[in-house]
């Protein structure tokens, strides 16, 4: 109240008062709202007490109009506050509060900064190439299945609905378990989607590798075991929206703490870059330890998936370019998205991972 009369006035009110949200209690534990009666309401208020009834009579008349524009005030700072909140967390992970410099105009890196920007990248990133920075020495890459020092590479595939974690997991299957000949298994924790486990089965049929359905953690973890003689196992997870993540924790909990599961996860590059940003940190409870970038046909701007590597600090292991099985998967290549981003136009390089 004091601030508030400091900076509005000894007129000002508390108009509003509520504790922070989860997204913007690291600005301070209330949010609050204030506002200065209109000048003539407050003209009103020093006159002699026979002016009172008239203008007691005025607020009442005014009174839902106003409550309805503060109700809408307050939810409009709430959310200014949980979107700065948001992108003061997303900044902190890179280091990305560092003064903003855009090269000078007219300078050699300018031109260079410019177009960085349009393709979003991020603009210390961005700042740091048209300095000299190789744009390739920023990120990295992993283009490889399996835990290090594991005896078999087991994969799992996390991330949110409709991005093709299913069709993905078929394409690595294909590629990994049936061209290096070595026994492979396909296990579906995806009990939300009947018709995305009947697709993988189906699939599975096709390419010849054996699959089943598993409907808790427990039942993955002992599967897992049951199959401790495949050389490769490769898991479905359900994509779960931003309102159902508190379903997957127990299979978060596993996915994160198996000394033998490699998790991707797996994010769209046509996304967004806030809504990019939105899904790792939401699916951070899984502890990816790569990103693995679908429909890259979809869009022609890429500095995102290298600003989310970066922030993240997660190498980025394939890139997916569309749903044929399984040609449309490519190893993750330094030069072809550092190019990508720089708007050169460049084949991807056809190269299998392998185990670490």
């Amino acid at each position: 109240m004091e601030l508030a009369h400091k900076e509005l006035g000894e007129d000002a009110l508390l108009i509003n008062a509520r504790p922070s949200t989860p997204e913007t209690r690291g600005l301070g534990a209330y949010e609050v709202v204030f506002g200065v009666p209109p000048k003539g309401e407050v003209d009103a208020m020093a006159k002699p007490a026979e002016n009172k009834t008239s203008l007691r009579n005025t607020v009442l008349a005014n009174a839902p109009a106003r409550a309805a524009a503060t109700d809408s005030l307050a939810q409009d700072v709430a959310d200014l506050k949980r979107e700065i909140e948001r992108m003061a967390q997303s900044f902190r992970g890179a280091g990305m509060f560092a003064p903003q410099i855009t090269p000078a105009a007219g300078s050699g890196n300018s031109a260079l900064y410019n177009l960085l920007i349009e393709n979003e990248l991020d603009a210390t990133l961005a700042r740091q190439v048209a300095e000299g920075t190789p744009l390739e020495d920023l990120f990295e890459i992993d283009p490889t299945l399996g835990r290090r020092g594991a005896t078999r590479g087991v994969v799992a595939l996390v991330g949110p609905p409709g991005v093709g974690k299913t069709t993905t997991l078929a394409k690595l299957a294909a590629r990994f378990g049936l061209t290096s000949r070595k026994p492979a298994y396909i296990l579906s924790a995806d009990v939300y989607r009947i018709a995305a486990a009947e697709q993988l089965r189906s699939l599975s049929a096709i390419l010849g590798i054996g699959f089943d359905i598993v409907e808790t953690p427990v039942a993955l973890a002992q599967s897992l075991e049951e199959h401790r003689g495949k050389d490769w196992v490769f898991i479905d997870t359900p994509g779960l929206a931003a309102g159902e993540m508190e379903d997957g924790a127990d299979l978060a909990q596993l996915l994160a703490t198996h000394p033998e599961i490699d998790t991707h996860l797996v994010l769209s590059a046509s996304m967004k870059p806030s809504d990019l940003a939105r899904v790792i940190d939401r699916y951070a409870i899984f502890q990816p330890k790569k990103l693995l970038f679908t429909r890259l046909d979809e869009t022609d701007r890429y500095g995102a998936l290298v600003s989310e590597a970066v922030r993240r600090s997660l190498p980025i292991s394939f890139l997916a370019t569309g749903q044929q099985i399984p040609d449309d998967l490519e190893p993750a290549s330094k030069e072809f998205i550092a190019d990508k981003v720089r708007g050169v136009q460049t084949q991807p390089t056809r190269t299998l991972g392998a185990t670490a």
